[in-house]
């Protein structure tokens, strides 16, 4: 007899991604973040995590920035009674569109990127 676990036929094993599938992953993680805000980021981290450190570490980096911009968002909400909100919210908007399209370019040149003033939830 082996002393090897029992396998576990319900589960397949985790493939590790090719470097291109990584780097394509990661640029629509952080494209995707654009518009529909931290979902995709959230998404592909709990499905894609196990399949390679280039798109765990972007997928996390993604979701750590949209979180940030998440909670942005609500102070602008909330301070929009005064005039000071509405200008919190259009520099959120403006900042995500910028800073995502230079996170995926990053990704998409096989780099690692990390945006800047985010705070740090998942690693």
């Amino acid at each position: 007899m082996t002393d090897q676990p029992p396998v576990n036929p319900y589960t397949a094993p985790v493939q590790p991604m090719r470097p291109e599938d990584e780097k394509l992953w990661a640029t629509l993680i952080h494209v995707g973040g654009i518009f529909f805000g931290f979902i995709p980021a959230l998404v592909w981290y709990l499905v894609l995590k196990d399949r390679g450190p280039f798109v765990r570490g972007h997928a996390a980096t993604a979701l750590n920035f949209q979180i940030t911009m998440l909670i942005a968002n609500a102070i602008g909400v909330v301070t929009s009674l005064i005039f000071v909100g509405v200008l919190i919210l259009a520099a959120v908007w403006v900042v995500v569109i910028v800073f995502s399209i230079i996170a995926a370019l990053a990704a998409n040149r096989g780099e690692a990127y990390f945006y800047p003033l985010t705070i740090k939830f998942v690693s």
